[in-house]
C-alpha cells in the first residue's frame, strides 16, 4: 500500500514530524509493507456488486497489526467506569458493565495511531474524541489516523468512509482548543 494524500489537522503534520520523525518513518514503512492484494478476499453479496472480489477490512487490519507489532507498537486499552452523578428520579440502574474499555489501535512513546476502514462516524470519533481522551489520560500527545482514499473504498463494501469526505468535514468543523494534533494519511492499494 502507499500514502497518496495527507491532511494536517490542528498542525498535526508539523507536530508528528517534529516530535516523532523516526516513528513517522516507521508508520510510512508499515503502510508500504501491507499487502493489499492478499486482502482482496471478500466476495460481495450486495446487489450493486454481486460476486465481485473486494478488499476485506478485517484482513487489512490484521495486516497492519502483523507489521506494527514487531516494531513495538501495541494497542492501549483504558478501562471504563460508567458510574456518574446526576441520576434523576426514574433512572433505572443498569447491570454492572464488566470489562468495558476504550482502545487505541497502536501506541508507541506518546504517538497514537488509528487505522480505520469503517464508517464515517468512527473516523470522526477517533480524531475528535478518542485521541483527546487518550491525551487527557496521558497516553498520547499526537496522533496519526490512517484511512482509505475514495478510489480504494470503491473496491470495498458500501458504507466505508474515505479520506476526502473526512477531510471536508474536519475543515468545516474547525479546530477546538481541546483537539490533539493529528496527521491524517490517505492510503491506496
Amino acid at each position: 500500500m502507499k500514502v497518496v494524500a495527507k491532511y494536517s489537522f490542528n498542525d498535526g503534520d508539523n507536530a508528528v514530524s517534529a516530535r516523532y520523525p523516526q516513528l513517522l518513518e516507521e508508520v510510512i514503512s508499515v503502510i508500504g509493507r501491507v499487502d493489499s492484494a492478499a486482502c482482496k478476499t471478500k466476495v460481495s453479496k450486495e446487489k450493486t456488486m454481486r460476486e465481485r472480489q473486494l478488499y476485506a477490512p478485517i484482513a487489512l487490519n490484521k495486516e497492519f497489526k502483523a507489521h506494527f507489532h514487531p516494531l513495538g507498537w501495541g494497542p492501549r486499552k483504558e478501562p471504563c467506569d460508567y458510574a456518574f452523578e446526576g441520576k434523576l428520579p426514574g433512572y433505572r440502574e443498569p447491570k454492572p458493565t464488566h470489562g468495558a474499555f476504550r482502545e487505541m489501535d497502536f501506541v508507541k512513546q506518546n504517538l497514537g495511531v488509528e487505522v480505520q476502514f469503517g464508517k464515517y462516524s468512527f473516523m470522526v470519533y477517533n480524531v475528535c474524541a478518542k485521541m483527546t481522551i487518550f491525551r487527557n489520560l496521558g497516553h498520547i500527545d499526537t496522533g496519526i489516523e490512517i484511512v482509505p482514499v475514495k478510489t480504494f473504498v470503491e473496491e470495498m463494501s458500501t458504507g466505508v468512509s474515505y479520506f476526502e469526505q473526512f477531510v471536508w468535514d474536519l475543515k468545516h468543523r474547525g479546530v477546538s482548543n481541546i483537539d490533539v494534533p493529528v496527521l491524517i494519511l490517505g492510503i491506496d492499494a
